[in-house]
């Protein structure tokens, strides 16, 4: 029987948010067995930004990612919010090391190619050496991964947090029993975005379908519902999508 690993993604809002962020980072500590951090950090980037005078552009909740912001993502993901999170980790007892795609050639990806919109420095993963990340779980060692990759060619690219967890938690499923937990603001997938007790406890495919088109999920729980999926098609055991403080398991949404 394969061992346990969890993955946790941890959202840009909550990173903002420090009393959220110490009670995940304390919850993530505790939980047993070998384990995996994603984070995002949208929100201190465009922060930043702005204080530098670089304008984020959004479309449809995508950044698009000019010269000017993927110096800013770098800086921010790779190492401003990576390592707070490594030295928070390592308070709390967890080994912790911080990588970009681009340590160990661990996430290679290649520029999003320019459709209806120009997305700019934007990577879409290619691969992710599973063997890798596997020799430093194995090590005792927990990564944290940022949402940077990179081409192969030099270039680093600014890459979906969420996309990152799935496409991680996928590469790992060939070795252990993965359980991915997207953890974020809210309890868990909402049938009214208005009522947070409204959480939807479990979606099916078939569910998932009949939600985008009756308008029950939309905007950015599309894509993040989208990389679920793709996780448990690929041997992943089970997806859940819960509100920050509530990571163990027995929370949110359970995506089947």
């Amino acid at each position: 029987m394969a061992e346990k690993l969890t993955i946790v993604k941890v959202g840009g809002a909550v990173v903002e948010n420090n009393d959220q962020l110490d009670q995940l980072l304390k919850d993530f500590s505790a939980i047993n067995g070998k384990k995996v951090l994603v984070h995002g950090g949208g929100r201190r980037a465009t922060k930043i930004a702005s204080s530098l005078g670089i304008e984020s552009k959004m479309v449809n909740g995508r950044r698009i990612t000019d010269s000017a912001m993927l110096e800013v993502v770098t800086m921010v993901y790779g190492g401003l919010v990576n390592k707070n999170l490594i030295a928070k980790l390592q308070a709390e007892g967890v080994n912790a090391i911080g990588l970009t795609g681009a340590d160990m050639n661990v996430i290679h990806s290649h520029k999003r190619p320019v459709k209806e919109v120009d997305y700019g420095f934007v990577g879409d993963v290619d691969s992710v050496d599973g063997a890798a990340l596997r020799s430093l779980i194995e090590a005792g060692i927990t990564p944290v991964m940022a949402p940077l990759t990179h081409d192969g060619k030099g270039n680093i690219l600014n890459t979906n947090a969420d996309t990152i967890a799935s496409e991680t938690a996928k590469a790992l499923a060939k070795y252990y029993d993965v359980t991915l937990i997207y953890s974020f603001e809210k309890k868990g997938v909402l049938r009214n975005p208005d009522d947070d007790e409204s959480i939807i406890s479990k979606i099916t495919r078939s569910d998932f379908k009949t939600y985008v088109s009756d308008g029950t999920v939309a905007g950015g729980m599309i894509p993040k519902l989208e990389n679920a999926f793709a996780a448990i098609d690929s041997g992943v055991k089970k997806v859940n999508i819960t509100l920050a403080t509530a990571i163990d398991g027995n929370h949110g949404t359970i995506i089947e």
